[in-house]
């Protein structure tokens, strides 16, 4: 599993700069359950992911501003939280579809933020092993 973070940046908001979440690109290695409105399930695989949102590759695209259920596992923790889906983006196997967490607790936000930190510790012990 290769992680690799991006650096937090600064985005202009409303006149105001603030400062984005880090995102770890996970590649796909963490698969996640999307339960649709009609509880219908589907299955994708996250691509990025950062405290805020990410991209899940998919292999046909969802509606945007469909509102879904995300349940998956990162490191010890089981994240379930509704997102919203974004305008998806053709890649050579499948969809790429950026979404963005709806209401997500202070809890669990909390709970991402240290797992994938110490997802970002981890592989860099190792990318320092193998130097």
């Amino acid at each position: 599993m290769a992680e690799q973070p991006e650096a937090a940046t600064e985005v202009s908001h409303d006149n105001k700069l603030v400062a984005r979440p880090f995102r770890v690109k996970l590649r796909g290695s963490v698969l996640v359950l999307l339960r649709l409105p009609n509880r219908r399930d589907v299955r994708a695989a996250i691509h990025q992911l950062s405290i805020t949102g990410g991209v899940v590759h998919l292999e046909k695209p969802l509606d945007e501003k469909l509102e879904v259920q995300m349940i998956f596992h990162l490191k010890s923790a089981t994240i379930r939280e509704k997102a919203e889906m974004l305008f998806p983006m053709w890649a050579t196997q499948g969809w790429m579809q950026p979404f963005r967490f709806v209401g997500l607790s202070d809890a669990t936000r909390e709970e991402l933020d240290a797992s994938l930190k110490a997802m970002i510790g981890e592989a860099a012990k190792g990318t320092a092993a193998g130097s």
